[in-house]
């Protein structure tokens, strides 16, 4: 018996979520999750209220170990400069992937387009997150205006994974000098 005869339906569902929404984008049917799953349109609308729900629930499951792959390790005691470029050196590696379509959770509310949709506020929960790392970080690092600084990295990291996504920049040797200037201009050691 292979592991995926092993999954759950709601397992396989969530995966397809997963996969779907971002190749193909939110507007993907809920023929194409079922069929890709391997579930009955009965059983998607027994495990979860809407399509809506099931693309929260897919991206919930997701951004932990988005988050577990994109931050250091809150044990890692590398300075605040080096935590920062960790996210950024993480961003590039991505980016250079085939299948890279940019950040999952900023593609997700740009598609959306309604902050209060189910999925949109699972996105803004990831990037809020993100923001926070990076305004802990740059305090810790002696930035003198944090909140200023912990914004201008949001651009730079969902600007440039927007423009690696659409496939008009090619991130390597880009983004780590842009956030070093930054954080220079910040004395963010």
């Amino acid at each position: 018996m292979t592991s995926e005869a092993k999954e759950s339906p709601r397992e396989r569902l969530l995966e397809a979520a997963a996969a779907l929404s971002y190749q193909e984008g939110v507007g993907v049917g809920i023929q194409a999750l079922c069929s890709t799953a391997g579930v009955s349109k009965r059983s998607l609308y027994q495990l979860f209220d809407s399509k809506d729900e099931l693309l929260a629930a897919s991206l919930e499951r997701g951004a932990v170990a988005y988050k577990a792959w994109l931050l250091p390790a809150e044990s890692d005691d590398g300075s605040p400069r080096e935590r920062i470029l960790h996210v950024f050196d993480r961003m590039e590696i991505e980016s250079g992937t085939p299948d890279f379509q940019g950040c999952r959770y900023l593609t997700v509310q740009i598609e959306l387009k309604n902050p209060t949709h189910p999925a949109s506020r699972v996105a803004r929960g990831v990037k809020q997150d993100l923001s926070a790392f990076f305004r802990a970080e740059v305090e810790r690092g002696g930035a003198s205006n944090p909140e200023l600084l912990a914004r201008q990295l949001m651009l730079v990291f969902d600007g440039a994974s927007a423009r690696a996504g659409i496939g008009v920049d090619d991130l390597t040797g880009l983004v780590s000098p842009t956030v070093s200037a930054l954080l220079d201009a910040e004395g963010v050691h």
